[in-house]
């Protein structure tokens, strides 16, 4: 199934698979330094990576939150970073209308979590022929996400990942159950554990979404260690300059050491 993916190299390394890059395009500089020093990092390490970086955001809490630099250049600059990087590319959408616009842009579109039950945006993404990576809901047991594989199965598209990330715990934490993800895997599509977004605090007074960044090194070596496909995570140069998710990202500098410690225990068992 992965292997249909356009330059996503490294499959043959037994590993498993890197989603990552900054929360949202930003600007065509940035979204190229951060592609350019994760692939470094993975061609080194042999894992294979795809690059990730929202085109626009559409459930911001607050209405003055940062949205996005515009549609299609957001997009331009996502097929621009894949084309000359030559890697694959990922990026949420929020209507139907934006998975036929999304999938002249990219390799791979994301449906998110608030929106995994949406049966037309399913449906439309299906259409695209792309591969989908379907996000659970915070609010869903994993056995549920067999009904949104069902509605892009029907559509004639079987190229599908699934994401764990987190589920509500009272109304400003998330925790993750690893139980999902081996109840995931029996769906028989790979499963990705988004290890950044699951140590959100979110439904915070001021409108800003808290989080613990300190945890993504424990979240992410359970997660392997239960035999996860793939690893989601965001990252920038400086989480405390981004302009959505500064609060739970990973700060590019620590990526290399991360992986290195994740490859360990996946060789381990």
């Amino acid at each position: 199934m992965l292997d249909k993916i356009k330059n996503l190299n490294f499959l043959t390394e037994g590993t498993f698979f890197l989603i990552a890059g900054p929360c949202i395009i930003e600007d065509e500089e940035s979204s190229f330094k951060i592609a350019k020093e994760i692939k470094s990092i993975t061609d080194k390490l042999r894992i294979p990576f795809i690059f990730k970086g929202s085109f626009k955001k559409a459930n911001r809490t607050r209405l003055d939150s940062f949205t996005g630099i515009g549609d299609e250049l957001a997009l331009k600059i996502l097929k621009n970073v894949g084309n000359e990087l030559k890697i694959p590319t990922i990026t949420d959408i929020h209507n139907p209308t934006e998975a036929e616009l999304a999938a002249k842009y990219v390799d791979v579109i994301q449906i998110p979590a608030f929106l995994c039950r949406q049966t037309d945006l399913l449906i439309a993404a299906a259409k695209t022929g792309k591969h989908i990576n379907i996000k659970k809901g915070q609010f869903l047991s994993p056995e549920s996400m067999q009904y949104a594989l069902e509605k892009v199965k029907c559509n004639g598209n079987n190229n599908i990942l699934l994401t764990e990330r987190g589920n509500m715990f009272g109304y400003q934490d998330l925790i993750v159950d690893y139980r999902s993800i081996p109840k995931m895997k029996e769906l028989g599509h790979p499963v990705i554990l988004d290890i950044t977004h699951s140590l959100q605090k979110p439904n915070n007074n001021d409108g800003i979404t808290g989080g613990n960044p300190m945890m993504i090194e424990t979240i992410a070596k359970a997660g392997i260690a239960v035999g996860i496909d793939g690893i989601f995570l965001e990252t920038h140069f400086n989480p405390t300059q981004s302009k959505s998710d500064s609060k739970n990202m990973l700060p590019l500098d620590k990526l290399e050491g991360l992986l290195i410690k994740l490859k360990n225990i996946r060789e381990s068992i």
